[in-house]
């Protein structure tokens, strides 16, 4: 497996999180792993550390366990007396989508450096905002596409980009969760966050995005829920001469989470499914067994974050991920949103 290379920097980078549900959790526990990374703030409006102690959450990977962030870390209930802190470099963003632009564009104004999950804004309109202020600013701005990154799904990128069993002919993804419990009554739930097209979909948009660049055209089916939100779609990819490539995300499964991928080579097949744990990754070759690759290292979002805090440290802008990826996977996953209401074709200009 190709791990990503650090930056070895001699400093430490001073990180806040900024909402601490699910994933502010996840990031937490990656910063705390991290030699590089000194946690020395939280933010959230409700949720808050007690006697230094916060209690694990459940999302769609794994139940997290309470973390002990001890005394010395500050805790905020305000984003603004946070950006005001001087101690910060650091501002990881794990707040609802509609929150972003305001929340990211503050923090980048006043020099922070910024990682904000994804997706990077409901809207391509306001994604593109978010970039433009992060050209003029001091500060980095990454938007945490997870998937980049991910143990077998980072190795893919290589076999692609080097041709290793020849050209790419088709591949599929997919990925399905059941319906996450803060969709259901939180009151950022329904159209406002865009449903499982823009939370979960947009993963694998972004990751056929990151191996074939921008589709000519897509053309999209889906399931449409009560608030208007897609909560299934089936995206096919339009490249010209090839490879044929689709994905397919949801948020109807009856319970659990399931990720793959397949990938038909010109000299082989690559099989990826969660669901297999130690053999997920399978390659076959004509004539020969299948065979397993072993997906080391820490997970997507253990590595994504050991990324970012080495190019804070390292004084080097992102490139695995940057903030046009960000607004280009908001690009197409609108043009899917687009087929879907219209039952169309959408080019992607």
């Amino acid at each position: 497996m190709t791990e990503q290379k650090s930056f070895l920097p001699a400093t430490k980078v001073n990180i806040a999180v900024v909402g601490l549900g699910f994933m502010g959790v996840t990031h937490l526990r990656a910063y705390l792993e991290n030699e590089t990374a000194r946690v020395v703030a939280v933010c959230d409006a409700t949720r808050v550390p007690v006697n230094g102690v916060l209690q694990g959450v459940a999302g769609n990977i794994k139940k997290s366990d309470d973390i002990n962030l001890g005394p010395q870390v500050k805790v905020y209930r305000k984003l603004e007396e946070l950006l005001a802190d001087p101690d910060v470099e650091l501002v990881d963003l794990c707040t609802p989508t509609p929150l972003h632009p305001e929340q990211a564009i503050a923090a980048l104004r006043v020099g922070k450096h910024v990682l904000c999950e994804k997706p990077l804004a409901r809207t391509s309109a306001a994604a593109r905002k978010i970039a433009a202020v992060a050209e003029s600013s001091p500060g980095f701005l990454m938007p945490a596409m997870c998937m980049r990154f991910w143990p077998g799904w980072a190795w893919l990128k290589q076999i692609v980009a080097e041709k290793t069993y020849g050209k790419i002919l088709a591949a599929r993804f997919r990925r399905m969760s059941e319906m996450p419990g803060w969709s259901k009554s939180s009151t950022y739930a329904g159209g406002d966050l865009g449903g499982a097209l823009f939370d979960l979909h947009i993963h694998d948009t972004d990751f056929v995005n990151f191996l074939f660049g921008r589709p000519e055209s897509v053309f999209s089916t889906g399931v449409t829920g009560a608030g208007g939100s897609i909560n299934h779609v089936v995206t096919q990819y339009h490249y010209p001469g090839g490879p044929a490539v689709y994905a397919e995300g949801s948020w109807l499964l009856t319970q659990g989470f399931q990720m793959a991928f397949t990938l038909h080579c010109e000299r082989a097949t690559l099989d990826f499914d969660l669901a297999h744990g130690a053999e997920a990754l399978q390659v076959s070759e004509p004539g020969q067994p299948a065979r397993t690759v072993a997906c080391d290292g820490p997970d997507g979002y253990g590595a994504e974050v050991r990324y970012f805090v080495d190019c804070v440290a390292g004084k080097r802008p992102p490139q695995i991920v940057t903030a046009r990826d960000g607004v280009t996977a908001l690009e197409i996953c609108e043009a899917e949103e687009k087929s879907i209401r219209t039952g169309m074709v959408v080019k992607l200009l």
